[in-house]
C-alpha cells in the first residue's frame, strides 16, 4: 500500500466524523477494501504497458481457470476425484505461502509497515487486510478453482451443505496463510536478502517445474493415480485441504471424519489469524534496523592484514582481484541470480535427462557452457566503479594480470563444478568409460569460452541495470549484449573443434578404450585457449578504455 493510500484511509476515516484519536473506532474494513479497488483501478490508468499485462494476466487466469473447472466438473463421480481435489487444494495453499516471497514487489499491500504510523489497532487491521487481500486476479482465480473442486466432490445433501462451508473455508485459509507468512517475513521481503530471492524466483520456478515434470512422468509409468492416493489420504488431514477432504466425506457418508475435518480446518484458520495478528502487532511496534544504534564493527586486523580464507589468496593485484570478483559473485544481485542460475540448469539438464533413463555423459558439457558464459561482459559487472579499476591499468601487463584474475576466479569454481556435474551423470548413467571423455571436452570447451569471453568483454562490453530483475542490457546495447553471447559461442565451439572431432571419433568407432586421452588433452588445449585469449585481450583493453567505461557506465 503506498503512502499516497495510506493518507487516503487516513483520511477517508477522518472524513466520518471521528477525531484522530478515535480513528481505530471506525470499522476500516470498508476503507481497504475501496482503498484496493482504487489502486486496482489506478494501476490502469499507467502506462499501457501495465494495463496490457494486466489485462493479459486477468485473461490468461480466466482461461486457465476455465479449462480446469470444466476438467475438475468432469472428474464428478469418478473415483479419484477426490484425490485430485485434495491435492489441488494442498498445491494451491503453498502457492499462496510462497509465491508472495517470491513477487513481494509485486503487491505494495504486503507491507504492513507502511501503515505504522496511522492509529490503527490489530485486530480491526487484520480484518481489514483480510478483506482487501480478497479482491484481485489471485483469489478470483482460487475461487474459481474451488468452486470447481467441490462440484467434482460433493454428492448428496450433506456434500452440498459442506461444500457451501468449504468454499470459503478454503479461499480465506490460502489468503490469511498468504498474509501471515508475508507478515512474518517482511523484514526479509523488503531487504536486500528478499530482491535476491526475487531475482532468483524465476529459476526457482524453473527447477520446480522441472522436477514436477520427472515426478509426472515418473508417476505415469509405475501406476497412475493409484500412486497418488496415499499421499491424499494424509493430506485430507492437513489444513487448509481439510475443507475439501471434508466434502468428500460428508459425500461418503463420514459424517463422524467429515466433522473432524471441518474443526480442523477452522482451528486451524483460527490459529493463523492469530499468529497473524501477533507478528503484526509485533511489527508495527518493534524498532527495524534503521531505528537501533549499530552495533560496534569488529576490530579489524592491524595492517590490512586479511584473515580466513582470503588468506589464501597472494597478496597483489592478482589476490585483490580474484576477491573483488568473488564477492560479486556473493554480493551483488545480478551476478549472484546469474551465477546461481548456470549452477542450477547447468546441473539440472544432464542429471534430468539421466534420471529419465536417456542421455549421455556429453550432456555434462551444457554445465561448461553455461559457466564459462559467466567470463563475458566481465566490466559490465562493475558498472561505472569500473573506472577505479581503469585507474589502476596502465601497461599491458596490468591489463593481463586483471583478466587473468577474473578468470581464475571463475575456474576455481568452474572447473570442480565441471568435474562434479561429469561424475554425476556418469553415476547416474552408469557409464563409467565415457567419463574420462566427456570430462576432457567439458574442460577445453570451459578454457574455449573463458578465452572468447576475454576478447568479447574487451570489444563488446555492455552495461548491467541496478534495477530490473530481468534487464541484462542497458536500452540500446541488447543486440551487442546477444551479438557478443552467441558469436562467441560459436567461436568456442570452433576453437575446441579438434577436441569434439576426437570425442565423435571414439565415441562412434571401437576406440572408446582410447577416450581416456581426452581428459589431458582437453585439458591442456582449454588451459592454452584460455591464456591465448587472455593474451590477445589485453592490449584491447588498454586501447579501449575509454570506449569500455562509456558502455559500462551508461546504465
Amino acid at each position: 500500500m503506498s503512502t499516497q493510500a495510506q493518507a487516503t484511509a487516513f483520511g477517508s476515516a477522518a472524513s466520518t466524523g471521528a477525531p484522530a484519536s478515535t480513528a481505530a473506532a471506525v470499522n476500516i474494513t470498508p476503507i481497504f477494501v475501496r482503498l484496493k479497488l482504487s489502486l486496482l483501478r489506478n494501476g490502469l490508468k499507467g502506462s499501457s504497458k501495465r494495463k496490457a499485462a494486466f489485462i493479459s494476466a486477468l485473461v490468461f487466469a480466466l482461461v486457465v481457470a476455465f479449462f480446469t473447472v470444466l476438467g475438475l466438473a468432469l472428474l464428478r463421480g469418478n473415483e479419484h476425484a477426490g484425490t485430485v481435489a485434495v491435492l489441488l487444494a494442498a498445491i494451491m495453499a503453498l502457492c499462496w505461502a510462497f509465491v508472495p516471497l517470491f513477487f513481494a514487489s509485486g503487491d505494495e499491500t504486503l507491507d504492513p509497515t507502511r501503515l505504522v504510523m496511522l492509529p490503527l489497532r490489530p485486530r480491526p487491521l487484520v480484518r481489514a487486510l483480510l478483506a482487501s487481500s480478497l479482491v484481485g486476479i489471485g483469489p478470483l482465480f482460487t475461487l474459481c478453482l474451488t468452486v470447481g473442486s467441490v462440484i467434482a466432490v460433493a454428492r448428496g445433501a450433506a456434500g452440498a451443505v459442506a461444500a457451501v462451508l468449504a468454499v470459503p473455508l478454503l479461499l480465506v485459509g490460502c489468503v490469511t496463510l498468504a498474509r501471515a507468512v508475508a507478515t512474518a517475513n517482511v523484514r526479509l521481503l523488503t531487504s536486500r536478502k528478499g530482491r535476491d530471492l526475487a531475482l532468483l524466483s524465476g529459476l526457482i520456478i524453473a527447477v520446480g517445474a522441472q522436477v514436477a515434470n520427472l515426478a509426472l512422468g515418473r508417476l505415469l509409468e509405475v501406476g497412475g493415480m493409484e500412486r497418488l492416493e496415499p499421499a491424499a489420504a494424509v493430506v485430507r488431514w492437513l489444513p487448509p485441504a481439510t475443507a475439501l477432504g471434508m466434502v468428500d466425506s460428508a459425500s461418503e457418508g463420514a459424517y463422524g471424519i467429515a466433522a473432524a475435518q471441518l474443526l480442523i480446518t477452522v482451528l486451524a484458520l483460527g490459529l493463523l489469524l492469530w499468529f497473524w495478528e501477533r507478528t503484526l502487532t509485533k511489527l508495527m511496534v518493534s524498532p527495524d534496523g534503521s531505528t537501533i544504534v549499530a552495533a560496534k564493527e569488529k576490530e579489524k586486523p592491524a595492517g590490512g592484514e586479511t584473515r580466513g580464507i582470503w588468506s589464501l589468496l597472494p597478496d597483489d593485484r592478482t589476490g585483490a582481484a580474484i576477491r573483488r570478483s568473488m564477492l560479486y559473485m556473493v554480493r551483488d544481485p545480478k551476478t549472484k541470480a546469474a551465477w546461481v542460475s548456470s549452477l542450477t540448469i547447468g546441473l539440472l539438464i544432464p542429471v534430468a535427462n539421466a534420471l529419465q533413463g536417456g542421455g549421455s555423459v556429453y550432456l555434462a558439457c551444457f554445465a561448461s557452457g553455461m559457466l564459462g558464459m559467466q567470463m563475458y561482459n566481465q566490466f559490465g559487472q562493475d558498472t561505472s566503479a569500473f573506472w577505479m579499476v581503469a585507474q589502476t591499468l596502465s601497461t599491458t601487463r596490468d591489463a593481463y594480470v586483471e583478466l587473468r584474475a577474473r578468470a581464475l576466479a571463475l575456474a576455481l569454481i568452474t572447473v570442480p563444478f565441471t568435474a562434479l556435474v561429469t561424475t554425476v551423470t556418469a553415476a547416474l548413467i552408469g557409464d563409467w568409460t565415457t567419463l574420462p571423455g566427456a570430462l576432457g571436452l567439458a574442460l577445453a570447451l570451459l578454457g574455449s569460452m573463458l578465452c572468447t569471453g576475454a576478447v568479447a568483454s574487451a570489444r563488446f562490453p555492455y552495461s548491467i541495470p541496478a534495477d530490473g530483475a530481468f534487464k541484462n542490457a542497458a536500452p540500446g546495447q541488447g543486440a551487442l549484449a546477444w551479438g557478443g553471447a552467441f558469436a562467441g559461442m560459436f567461436a568456442s565451439a570452433v576453437i575446441c573443434s579438434p577436441v569434439i572431432v576426437l570425442a565423435v571419433y571414439f565415441s562412434t568407432t571401437d576406440q572408446q578404450s582410447m577416450a581416456w586421452i581426452l581428459l589431458p588433452l582437453g585439458l591442456l588445449w582449454g588451459t592454452v585457449a584460455a591464456w591465448t585469449g587472455l593474451r590477445i585481450a589485453a592490449p584491447k583493453v588498454l586501447r579501449g578504455l575509454p570506449e569500455i567505461l562509456l558502455a559500462v557506465s551508461k546504465g
